[in-house]
């Protein structure tokens, strides 16, 4: 039997992986050798090449000059760096958009849109497939044995939709794949409202303009069907690609909590998972390094745990923000170096050398276009040395209790047209809740909707704050878990609805009424100033709730927090906001309302304590991150002070420290007994010394 290509055979005798895009057709060959000999300088061992060259690679429909991507291979062999070659797909050249307008996309305004930017193309579009799938054999037959390559890298970004006639064609294969016919269809999308009954899936059409309201159903299976589309394009790249090559390992890069593609579906595709991160660096974002985090660790849980790689990042300013804040060489490694705390075992930046013509002109780079004697370059080999220093982390895991259930549709659902409320953002949501999980220092693995109950046998705890879909089956996996002697928490507007966006009828959430011993039978919008809420046991109201809040009332529950009414939501007088029920062996916990920071935290904290759950290193003030990948723990303080761990209680979290520990950036040692600092915007990375 074969082993699936991985990351680790692109790790294999190079330890962390580090470089960025290179796109050497946007200079003069003479600029390639300088850029050969300051990758070694830097300690590169990887760049992505051909994302952007379609254009130089078939400057002419059918003809093709690889030659001078030949050149570019040879001389990053023989300088020792590794290649990670690109099908170039996601640009496609004006002549294709102008001989074939059909590979163009449309809005769903109707409008096509215009080639002369990026991504001009519909994943629908045969044409596209086909001259697609034509570029990207050309460059695998010509490089699949050139000793270079590592690796392959599919397109760009993938991300694209279509509303065009193409799309709709697809649209409909697809639904009839789904729901096999029409009367079917209709019930699926509930087609009786609005006399909106289809006599055939000829008649369907992708959401489009409409005078009002669009139907939800169809909305949502149109999502579905998008990210699909975009996969089966992928698919059929790597088809080409394993017709030559079957060893090395293929992906694309994903772009973290990307609203238009359902990551977890296509996780199976993948031979290991890559992300482009931008963090914002204003000050002002002051959780940008905690969301960051969150998405490190979705990264780590869609490829089931194993090391994965940031694809992208910026050494400084990006040039899309309406304002673009440059950021110094330390956070720039603070940012790479929590990457590799929560899994990355690569860190990549876009792009090698910055770019001095077109709209990415503003754009950082690894080499500014003033040059390698700057603060910016400087920093890149600074972190190049220290990547190099961490090899001993590569390939090891996490192991974590406590799961964050996401799910793609229900954030689709949720925040379709006509809603309650359109201030109740899923993903806003599930940063909530991470960032009281980050702030403890408790480590967390982002997972799908469980379907059997082997998804979360791992974990002790399982908080689902936007579960707005939710079915029979996976209600019966949850039931499961907290029977078992599992903590359930579940956030507000939660099993509202089923995998076709229609209602549940009865009180809610219906599916688990029981587990939660809560049940609410309107859901309430709160009017500005919101409502006042009371802690069990605290006679004063001591909590004002905003958003959005539901009329419930207990059904075998401890309610701990409890509303008052306010003018506008009056019905909420005596409802239930936070309440905690035993349920077989384990117990639930509903949050019926949407908390401030500190509230929850309170909640959170009685969740953990019952489950047993403590935080890695608890001494250590706000802002300061620690988390554990494998045989080592690394300290990340994103404060403006230094702080101080005691050798004794890293050593206690790693096992038998008696004879202390190593920091692998500075290689100093430790003794049972001493302090280590951890400099303002600093990182050590710690782990037990052979006794």
């Amino acid at each position: 039997m074969s082993v699936r290509p991985s990351l680790a055979d692109v790790t294999h005798g190079r330890g962390i992986l580090f470089g960025g895009d290179y796109n050497p057709e946007q200079w003069p060959r003479e600029v390639w050798h300088e850029d050969a000999r300051l990758m070694v300088r830097a300690g590169v061992n990887l760049v992505t090449v051909g994302v952007f060259s379609w254009a130089t690679l078939e400057p002419h429909e059918g003809e093709f000059e690889l030659e001078w991507l030949a050149d570019v291979l040879d001389l990053l062999h023989a300088a020792g760096i590794a290649v990670d070659l690109a099908t170039p797909t996601a640009s496609p050249p004006p002549w294709l958009g102008d001989r074939y307008p059909e590979t163009l996309p449309v809005t769903p305004e109707g409008v096509r849109l215009a080639y002369g930017s990026r991504n001009q193309f519909s994943a629908s579009s045969a044409t596209y497939r086909e001259r697609a799938l034509a570029v990207t054999r050309a460059v695998v037959e010509r490089f699949a044995a050139h000793p270079a390559v590592a690796m392959w890298h599919v397109g760009n970004e993938l991300g694209q939709v279509d509303h065009g006639p193409e799309a709709a064609a697809a649209f409909r294969r697809w639904l009839q794949d789904r729901y096999g016919t029409v009367e079917a269809l209709n019930a699926a999308w509930a087609t009786t409202v609005w006399s909106q009954r289809y006599d055939s899936f000829a008649e369907v059409l992708p959401p489009r303009a409409a005078p009002y309201h669009r139907n939800p159903s169809q909305d949502l299976d149109f999502r579905r069907f998008t990210s699909d589309e975009l996969l089966a394009l992928y698919r059929a790249q790597v088809a080409v690609i394993r017709e030559h090559d079957a060893e090395r390992p293929v992906t694309t890069n994903f772009m973290g909590f990307f609203p238009l593609v359902d990551y977890f579906s296509w996780t199976g595709d993948l031979d290991l998972v890559a992300d482009d991160a931008y963090p914002d660096p204003d000050p002002g974002a002051t959780r940008s390094l905690c969301d960051a985090a969150l998405t490190q660790d979705l990264m780590r849980c869609l490829g089931g745990g194993a090391p994965w790689l940031l694809m992208e990042s910026a050494t400084s300013a990006v040039s899309w923000r309406a304002h673009n804040l440059t950021k110094s060489p330390e956070r720039s490694r603070l940012e790479s170096l929590q990457a590799v705390a929560h899994g990355a075992d690569g860190v990549c930046f876009f792009q090698w050398r910055a770019a001095r013509s077109g709209p990415e002109r503003f754009h950082s780079g690894m080499v500014p276009v003033q040059g390698p004697e700057t603060a910016v370059h400087d920093g890149v080999r600074r972190l190049g040395a220290d990547l190099a220093r961490l090899a001993p982390v590569v390939g090891s895991r996490s192991s974590n209790r406590v799961a964050l259930v996401w799910d793609w549709p229900s954030w689709w659902a949720a925040t379709a047209q006509a809603m309650p409320t359109d201030r109740l953002d899923p993903l806003a949501s599930l940063r909530s809740w991470h960032g009281a999980l980050w702030d403890r220092r408790v480590g967390v693995d982002v997972v799908p909707v469980p379907t059997t109950a082997a998804d979360l046998e791992a974990y002790d705890v399982v908080l689902a704050p936007a579960l707005y879909l939710l079915t029979e089956p996976a209600a019966e996996v949850l039931r499961g878990f907290v029977a078992g002697g599992g903590t359930l928490a579940l956030g507000p507007f939660s099993g509202v609805a089923d995998d076709g966006a229609h209602l549940h009828t009865g009180r809610f959430p219906v599916l688990l009424r029981d587990v939660l011993g809560v049940s609410g039978e309107e859901w309430v919008p709160l009017p500005e100033g919101g409502v006042p809420g009371t802690w069990a046991g605290d006679p004063s109201p001591s909590v004002t709730v905003e958003t959005y809040a539901e009329r419930s009332r207990a059904e075998g529950a401890e309610v701990l927090l409890s509303l008052g009414g306010a003018p506008g939501a009056a019905q909420l007088e005596g409802a239930v906001a936070v309440a905690r029920h035993p349920f077989g062996e384990g117990r639930a916990w509903y949050v019926g309302a949407t908390l401030d920071e500190d509230a929850f935290a309170r909640v959170l904290d009685d969740v953990l304590a019952g489950a047993g759950v403590a935080g890695l290193l608890p001494g250590l003030p706000r802002g300061v991150e620690a988390t554990r990948r494998g045989g080592h723990v690394f300290v990340l303080n994103h404060t403006d002070a230094a702080e101080h761990i005691a050798v004794d209680e890293v050593a206690a979290v790693l096992g038998d420290g008696a004879a202390g520990l190593r920091e692998l950036l500075t290689e100093r040692t430790y003794r049972p007994g001493e302090v280590v600092e951890v400099p303002a915007s600093g990182v050590v990375v710690l782990g037990l010394l052979a006794a």
